[in-house]
C-alpha cells in the first residue's frame, strides 16, 4: 500500500515539475520578447528624433524659425481701446446700427414745419437745416400743388413757420421743384429763416441706395415733434424715388433720411396709399441745393 502512494507521489511531484518548468520557460520567453519590442520601439523613435531635428536645422539655415501658435493679449489702455472701437465698427457696419449719440445729434438739426393757408387750414411736416438759415422740406408742405383738392377754391399758403426752442419763427421759400402733385422728383423746396443756433446737417447727393442698406428717418410724426424711425432701402423706381421699408406716418414729410455716417442722404415725401410701413424717399440732387450758401 505505501509503494504504491510513493509512486503516485513522485509521479505527481514530476508532473508538477515539468509544468513549472514549462511555465518559467514560457514567463523568460516572453520577457525576452517584450524587451525585444522595447528595444525595437526606442530604436524607431530615436530615429524619428534624428530626422526631425535634421528637418529643423535645415528650415533654420533656410531662415525658417519655428514659433508658437499662442498669441500675446495686447496691453494698455491704447490698445484695448483700439481693440474696442474696431469691435464696435465692424458691429456697426454688419447689423447696420448707428451710435445713439449720433442720432441724438442729428434729431436737433429737424424742426416742426407748419403752413398756413386762406381757408383757415394747417398743414404739418418737417424740415432739414442746412445752415445759415436754409432749410431744406418738401414742396407739396409749402405750396398748393396743381391736384390740390383744394386748389379750385382759391387755396393759397398765407404763411410758413418753423419751431425754434418752443416757439414759431417765419420762413420764406426761396427754391423748389417742378412737382405738381405730391410724391414726385420734383417734391422738394428750401425755405430760409434767419441764421439759426442749429447744427447744419451734411448733405450727401452721391448716397448709392444699395438694396438693403440701413437708413435712418428723422420726422415730425403725427405733429408730436422728431422721432425716429428705422428701414431699409427698397428698389429706385422709374419716376427717381426710392422705396423703403420704413414708417411713412403723417408729419414726417420733409425730414431726413440719414445713412450710417448721420450724413443726410434723403427726404420723405410719401407713403403707398393704406400703407403706413412702405414709403417713398427723394434722394439729394445737386440741384436742390443750388441756392443754399455753401458753408465755410
Amino acid at each position: 500500500m505505501l509503494s504504491r502512494i510513493s509512486r503516485r507521489t513522485v509521479f505527481l511531484a514530476s508532473i508538477f515539475a515539468t509544468g513549472l518548468s514549462f511555465f518559467t520557460l514560457g514567463v523568460i520567453g516572453a520577457r525576452r520578447s517584450e524587451a525585444a519590442a522595447q528595444a525595437s520601439f526606442e530604436a524607431t523613435l530615436a530615429a524619428i528624433r534624428t530626422e526631425v531635428k535634421g528637418e529643423l536645422g535645415a528650415g533654420a539655415r533656410a531662415g525658417a524659425v519655428p514659433a508658437g501658435t499662442a498669441a500675446r493679449r495686447a496691453t494698455g489702455d491704447a490698445a484695448r481701446a483700439q481693440i474696442v472701437a474696431e469691435i464696435k465698427e465692424e458691429l456697426q457696419s454688419e447689423m447696420g446700427l448707428v451710435p445713439v449719440q449720433l442720432l441724438r445729434d442729428r434729431r436737433s438739426s429737424f424742426v416742426e414745419l407748419y403752413s398756413y393757408d386762406n381757408l383757415g387750414k394747417t398743414n404739418y411736416g418737417t424740415a432739414g437745416y442746412l445752415g445759415n438759415g436754409y432749410f431744406i422740406t418738401v414742396k407739396h408742405a409749402v405750396a398748393v400743388l396743381a391736384d390740390d383738392d383744394d386748389r379750385g377754391s382759391g387755396r393759397t399758403i398765407t404763411s410758413i413757420k418753423v419751431v425754434y426752442r418752443g416757439k414759431e419763427i417765419p420762413a420764406k421759400v426761396v427754391d423748389f421743384g417742378n412737382a405738381d402733385a405730391e410724391v414726385q422728383s420734383g417734391d422738394w423746396a428750401i425755405i430760409q429763416t434767419r441764421e439759426l443756433d442749429l447744427p447744419a446737417l451734411h448733405a450727401d447727393t452721391h448716397y448709392a441706395y444699395d438694396f438693403a442698406s440701413p437708413i435712418f428717418r428723422l420726422g415730425n410724426d403725427y405733429s408730436k415733434g422728431i422721432i425716429l424711425g428705422t428701414g431699409y432701402v427698397g428698389q429706385r423706381t422709374s419716376s427717381g424715388l426710392v422705396t423703403c421699408l420704413t414708417d411713412g406716418h403723417p408729419g414726417v414729410s420733409g425730414g431726413g433720411v440719414l445713412d450710417q455716417r448721420g450724413n443726410l442722404v434723403g427726404i420723405p415725401v410719401g407713403r403707398m396709399q393704406g400703407d403706413y410701413r412702405f414709403s417713398f424717399i427723394l434722394p439729394l440732387r445737386p440741384e436742390m441745393l443750388r441756392k443754399v450758401p455753401i458753408r465755410g
